[in-house]
Formats: C-alpha cells, structure tokens, sequence
C-alpha cells in the first residue's frame, strides 16, 4: 500500500496534499481513497480532521493465519493397481481448515491414472479423514490384505466388497469382506503443482 510506503518512510503521516505529490494524483482522488480505505477496514483514521493514520492489517489475514492447519503425507500409494503401503511419513503440507475440517487428517501421493475421471490425476494429494468404514459409493483409502493400499470408489455387496476405478481401462477388483480395510475417505484434492508454488 503506498500509504503504508510513505509512512515507514518518515514515521509520521504524510498530508493529503503531500499524498498527492508523491502519488501524483489529485488531493480529492487522496481524500476519496483513503476514505474508501478506512470504510473496508485497512486505516483508521484519528479525529475526523486529524492527519493522523493507523494502518491496520488486512481484514480477515489474522483469521485466514489462524486457519491453517498442518496436514502429514503418507508414503506414496497407487491409484491403479495396489503397491505396499508405507507407514513412514512423506512431509507435510499446510491446508485450510475451512476447506478441510477435522482432525487428524492425513495426506497421500496418489500414483497411476485409475482415478482420472473422478478427477483424482497422477502426481496429485489426497486429503484424507481417518475412518474405519464407508459408505456405498465413497471414494476411499482401502488397505488389501493388511498390506496394500489404494484409492477407489467402494461399493458394498451382500457377499464382497467391490472397489471400482473411475476410469475405464481399470476393471472393478472384488474382496471379501475381511480382505479390505478401510483407512479413511477422500476429502478433496490438491494437485500437485499447487504443493510446488506452496514451497
């Protein structure tokens, strides 16, 4: 903000017509900006005729700081066919509490194309909220066999348990029901060229 500029310059309020000189703009279009200014609660303004201004901080930053919330990466896991899951953390990201509520959520790197058209891509993180079910048609992380990890859409059967692919060149793979754990469900995406600019 150039108000903000000329004061850590000199440590006192410029005047409007002093504004005006160093901005090179007219006084009035000074007086209406600083107005419009105190109005959206970035300076505060000391008596009505006083030259005297505070600047505040950005409404909402303070807020928007407080939001943030540490989120954990698991180790890399598959979104085509299963590989070993990892139980070592892969670094951690920041994300937004109010895009993301809950505690303890976790993050994975997903790998492979099987989730395309769900638009889950290669490279991309998954936020995730730990849960131990599903329901019918959630997109969830899956342990196989104790071992294994994935992420597919889950349907439940009378008899198995189906855990289908958003992409067609995938077939849908069936389990039985002790053959599958659930491990948490997806709760949006961050792609991967987000997490780069964000470090």
């Amino acid at each position: 903000m150039a108000c903000s500029s000329l004061l850590g310059q000199s440590g006192e309020t410029p005047s409007l017509r002093g504004m005006a000189n160093s901005l090179d703009i007219s006084h009035a279009a000074v007086a209406q900006t600083l107005k419009l200014l105190e109005t959206k609660g970035y300076i505060r303004r000391l008596g009505r005729y006083s030259r005297n201004i505070v600047i505040l901080d950005k409404p909402g930053a303070m807020n928007a700081e407080h939001r943030k919330k540490v989120v954990p990466i698991v180790g890399r896991i598959t979104a085509g066919l299963p590989i070993y899951a990892t139980r070592e953390w892969d670094g951690s990201l920041m994300v937004d509490d109010a895009l993301f509520p809950g505690d303890n959520l976790f993050a994975l790197k997903i790998q492979g194309q099987s989730m395309k058209n769900a638009g889950i891509l290669d490279r991309d993180i998954a936020i995730c909220r730990p849960r131990q079910y599903a329901v019918d048609r959630e997109i969830v992380v899956a342990l196989i066999n104790g071992e294994e990890a994935t992420v597919k859409r889950f349907f439940l059967h009378p008899d198995h348990i189906e855990l289908r692919a958003e992409n067609p060149a995938f077939r849908p793979q069936t389990y039985g029901f002790d053959d599958v754990m659930i491990q948490g469900k997806v709760i949006g995406i961050i792609r991967s060229a987000q997490v780069m600019d964000e470090e």
